[in-house]
């Protein structure tokens, strides 16, 4: 599909796509730049004909696919060297959480001949780091890619993430970063504070109470082990919604406390049985299972 592609960071996701690039014979030559020599040890291991780099340079000059699998904070810092070495038969992707601020960055910092098709896998998980990955990490998972003009490169950019399984859909950049305030970005915030307020409650109480962690904070705590460097990103980079979903919330969980401060039953069992019509909808739209805890054994 493409002779060439360099991958520019290569933890759980970027190892991820060079799994599954080689996997489904995506490219004949993979390259990677990673920084961190622990990372760039373990990349060796995933397949000997893997290309590392320690710079960027000339030997970019002929690829055909760059992704961009840093946290989103590294990329005004990799753009210069896209500009020097690459032509502009070469498409940059990237897997970014949130799309305005990298629209902005493409198009003050980007060379005007260079094309850059904004996309987003919706998969991931807690952990971080190129041990993790695996060839199907995107099977079955929606990849947004943001329109563009350039409907050639867009339609390669889908062949590529429908190539490792994903299911794609083209979406405007500004409903992209407001839809995943609310589906993505407010619950890893929401577990965050859950986990704050547990070690707050713990240092009050001054005793260990963690330690009889339920099923409800063992779950939040899996999305607060998320990588703290990507997600203070995501957070800041879609600032504006994050702060409309957050008030959003706390209205809605000041209302829950006005039912059980005043005991008013009716209103309480109204909202718990409407929050669990969303349950079955997550089921029906095979985004999850419907075995009991997450099918776990």
């Amino acid at each position: 599909m493409f002779k060439k592609i360099l991958i520019v960071g290569c933890g759980l996701i970027g190892s991820s796509i060079l799994r599954g690039s080689f996997s489904r014979k995506i490219s004949k030559k993979i390259l990677v730049f990673e920084k961190s020599k622990k990372n760039i040890s373990k990349i060796k291991k995933i397949n000997s004909k893997v290309i590392i780099l320690k710079k960027l340079d000339k030997r970019i000059s002929d690829i055909d696919l760059v992704i961009l699998s840093t946290p989103m904070s590294q990329y005004e810092k990799i753009i210069p060297y896209l500009n020097k070495f690459l032509n502009k038969k070469s498409i940059i992707t990237d897997v970014g959480s949130t799309k305005q601020n990298v629209l902005k960055l493409k198009n003050k910092k980007l060379n005007k001949y260079l094309d850059w098709i904004l996309s987003h896998p919706i998969s991931g998980s807690e952990v971080s780091g190129p041990e993790y990955g695996t060839k199907n990490l995107f099977l079955n998972k929606w990849c947004i890619i943001v329109r563009d003009k350039n409907k050639n490169k867009v339609k390669k950019i889908i062949r590529f993430w429908k190539k490792l399984g994903s299911k794609v859909i083209l979406m405007d950049p500004i409903d992209h970063d407001k839809i995943f305030s609310l589906t993505s970005h407010l619950p890893h915030l929401i577990a965050y504070n859950l986990i704050k307020t547990a070690q707050d409650f713990q240092k009050k109480e001054k005793r260990n109470v963690i330690k009889f962690s339920a099923g409800g904070l063992r779950d939040f705590s899996r999305i607060a082990a998320s990588n703290e460097v990507m997600w203070r990103d995501v957070f800041f980079n879609n600032k504006k919604n994050m702060v409309d979903v957050i008030n959003m919330f706390i209205k809605n969980l000041n209302s829950f406390k006005k039912n059980i401060q005043n005991f008013e039953d009716k209103n309480l069992r109204k909202k718990l049985i409407n929050s669990k019509k969303v349950r079955k909808m997550i089921i029906n739209l095979k985004q999850d299972v419907s075995e009991p805890d997450f099918g776990r054994k």
